[in-house]
């Protein structure tokens, strides 16, 4: 069985585990200990981003950190890293001289995801950038799997759900939003805390679902033989502690509606609600505004922020208008006067909406509401007048009995508080709780049944009581500009995957870790036609297509020049971003692996095409001639294709060995080429800048016609 899982691990991971066991052989525990640190990278950033590198080096901050290696670029007896802990990142900058030869070697043979402790002392490099001058490195943790990527984070949707470790690992965008939201929660216990509101937990599980409007998920309780219904909302129980002179409670806390998943509704979320005793809803109008405004400032300070290309100013003070106006001025319907439902109908029928059977005439101003007028409401609105066939647990306006003292708050056409003066009167709630029942019988399997022990908390008296709910992921989506609620909640519901299975849950392995020959004898070879039909496949966008053929190009070039095989090494080249298109950046090698394994293609194109993405991709090294060859190579060329682009010629035929290393030095041209990454590939491969750059042109030279590259010569 063991060994069996072994087989299932993709090239990478084997390196990995063996790279494990040579470190407790040497005896150093792959897992690590307790550290003590210093500081974290935010402090170090907050304490010395100011200083200049002199007063750095005469003040000789000795500091102590520890977090995730997320970059790593060597250069001879010096290595850069960047340590990434939960506060942010920062760069270490270790000398051979200075940590020993052990400890580099360590470090020479640690991967991108590996946890490290480091001392040191704070310098700035002469590029100007914060850093930790390391005098000792103390492994922490091995990372067994490769992360997703290095510099642009993971992209692929689903793992992001699934496996939300590697999103907040690898998308700075994920963590920082996940701070604000625990910034937001917090600013509105503080903001309740202070205004006398006492924090209170109730039950999850209930003998009766009631509270709201909504399908709850069913459970049985083996020990007591009855069926139990998770939460739908937290009212009903706060409200008995308010009967039980509590006068001022709110929960933050889950609930569970078994209904749609879209990018609003998750069936799992999180809600604020809070009751106060003696408040009526124009009382609970100001607590709210209250609290968005709190949340706001947790996040920006200016209480301005922008959604889904909206700007929101929730500094300013939100406006209020009743259901029937905003009605009015969209569609011109005047519902203000009593009308019979069979009025209500024909307006509906006249307006194109829907109408259920068992609706009555505020059934249909609500659906109104809806349709016509949430949508057009930017600026943070209360909406206030719903109707009492909607609103079950409301008290009725004293001067419109049609409607409650009822308000929702609306943002962005979206709903994001709802709140009401409660109903006190335990006989108006039971008329109230057996129209609901009537229309459960009737069909709505969203309305509530009758709660009898909420009724009698109702007969020993309820001081008049304003009551409110916030949909804290939705607040969250708006401060952050997120556009779906999956990405605002760390473990959305997600529908069960498939078993895993090593051919499909993993790129498959090549069959060895070892490095192909210069030339060796495959069990399956492309031809380049082959080759070509296979890439066509998979990629369509022309710049990546020419690409591939002027690496190509080049392998072939090289190939020749080391007696190496032509045709396997062009091949080689020319598929080397198969994947690319369509499958991008954490998945680049991976899915091309899959599929050349797939059609049994031999292990050599697999791995040399593995080990062009070493340290942006993958941990698998190039190993031989020809693999450090195409490491090397696949940068440079984008680089001299970019010279020929801005040529008056577009032409490679003018192209000279001078100017190519002229615009290696300048950072500023083709910024997207990485200069490190050449020079460390090339300095793997011992091969001079001026050597390779001209073996490039004399490549594309070669093939001039079939590039596409003569221009106007």
């Amino acid at each position: 069985m063991a060994d069996q899982a072994m087989m299932s691990l993709n090239d990478q991971m084997l390196i990995r585990r063996e790279k494990m066991t040579e470190l407790r052989d040497a005896g150093i525990d792959p897992f690590g200990h307790r550290f003590e640190r210093s500081h974290t990278a935010a402090e170090i950033h907050t304490l010395f981003d100011n200083k200049t590198s002199e007063e750095l080096e005469a003040e000789a901050n000795l500091v102590t950190i520890a977090g995730r290696m997320m970059t790593k670029r060597r250069s001879g007896k010096l290595t850069f890293a960047d340590l990434k802990d939960r506060s942010g990142r920062i760069q270490l900058f270790v000398q051979k001289s200075v940590v020993g030869d052990e400890s580099y070697e360590w470090l020479k043979k640690s991967d991108l995801g590996d946890i490290l402790g480091v001392t040191g002392t704070v310098m700035k490099t002469k590029a100007g950038e914060l850093s930790v001058n390391v005098n000792e490195i103390t492994h922490l943790s091995k990372a067994l799997r490769p992360l997703p990527d290095k510099y642009h984070g993971l992209t692929d949707v689903e793992t992001r759900y699934r496996q939300r470790y590697l999103d907040l690992i690898a998308n700075p965008d994920s963590m920082d939003r996940f701070m604000k939201r625990s910034k937001i929660i917090s600013a509105i216990r503080s903001y309740m805390d202070g205004e006398g509101f006492i924090e209170v937990e109730t039950p999850i599980l209930l003998t009766s679902a009631g509270g709201a409007t909504a399908r709850p998920f069913i459970t049985h309780h083996n020990s007591l033989d009855v069926d139990m219904y998770m939460r739908i909302a937290t009212e009903l129980p706060l409200k008995r502690l308010i009967v039980g002179g509590m006068e001022r409670v709110y929960e933050i806390g889950r609930i569970f509606r078994n209904e749609g998943m879209d990018p609003k509704h998750n069936p799992e979320f999180t809600t604020l609600e809070s009751y106060a005793a003696y408040f009526d809803f124009k009382d609970v109008m100001e607590e709210t505004e209250n609290i968005f405004k709190a949340a706001a400032r947790a996040v920006t300070p200016e209480m301005k922020v922008s959604y889904q290309n909206h700007e929101i100013d929730l500094a300013k003070p939100f406006a209020r208008k009743h259901m029937l106006d905003l009605i009015k001025e969209v569609t011109g319907v005047d519902f203000w006067q009593p009308m019979t439902i069979e009025a209500a109908r024909k307006i509906a029928e006249e307006k194109g909406v829907k109408v259920e059977s068992y609706w009555e005439v505020g059934h249909i101003i609500a659906k109104f509401f809806d349709e016509f007028v949430e949508e057009t409401l930017m600026q943070p609105t209360f909406v206030y007048g719903y109707p009492v066939e909607v609103s079950p647990l409301a008290k009725k306006n004293a001067e419109d009995p049609r409607f409650t003292d009822r308000f929702e708050l609306y943002i962005v056409g979206g709903e994001y508080a709802n709140a009401f003066t409660e109903l006190n009167d335990p006989i108006d709630q039971r008329q109230r709780f057996e129209a609901q029942a009537a229309e459960k019988a009737a069909g709505n399997d969203e309305a509530e049944g009758i709660d009898e022990d909420y009724i009698e908390a109702l007969e020993y008296g309820m001081a008049p009581t304003g009551g409110l709910g916030i949909g804290i992921d939705r607040l969250v989506m708006l401060l952050t500009d997120t556009d779906t609620i999956r990405d605002v909640l760390l473990f959305p519901t997600m529908k069960q995957n498939a078993p895993k299975n090593s051919n499909k849950a993993a790129a498959k392995p090549v069959e060895s870790t070892k490095a192909a020959t210069d030339d060796p004898k495959v069990a399956k070879k492309l031809s380049r036609d082959e080759a070509w039909a296979i890439l066509t496949q998979y990629v369509d966008d022309p710049a990546l297509l020419e690409h591939s053929k002027i690496v190509e190009a080049i392998m072939r070039y090289f190939a020749r020049q080391n007696g190496a095989d032509e045709d396997l090494w062009g091949v080689t080249g020319l598929l080397h971003d198969l994947d690319w298109q369509k499958w991008g950046k954490g998945y680049h090698t991976f899915k091309a692996t899959e599929i050349l394994t797939e059609l049994g293609v031999d292990p050599a194109y697999i791995h040399a095409i593995q080990s062009h993405a070493y340290h942006f991709e993958t941990d698998v090294e190039p190993s031989n001639l020809m693999e450090k060859t195409l490491y090397a190579m696949d940068e440079l060329s984008g680089l001299i294709y970019a010279d020929v682009q801005i040529r008056p010629s577009n032409s490679i035929l003018d192209v000279k060995v001078k100017s190519i290393n002229k615009k290696f030095r300048q950072a500023s041209f083709a910024r997207g080429v990485d200069r490190n990454s050449i020079n460390e590939a090339l300095e793997l491969l011992g091969m001079d800048l001026n050597t390779a750059i001209e073996g490039c042109i004399n490549a594309m030279k070669e093939n001039v016609d079939e590039l596409g590259l003569r221009g106007t010569l």
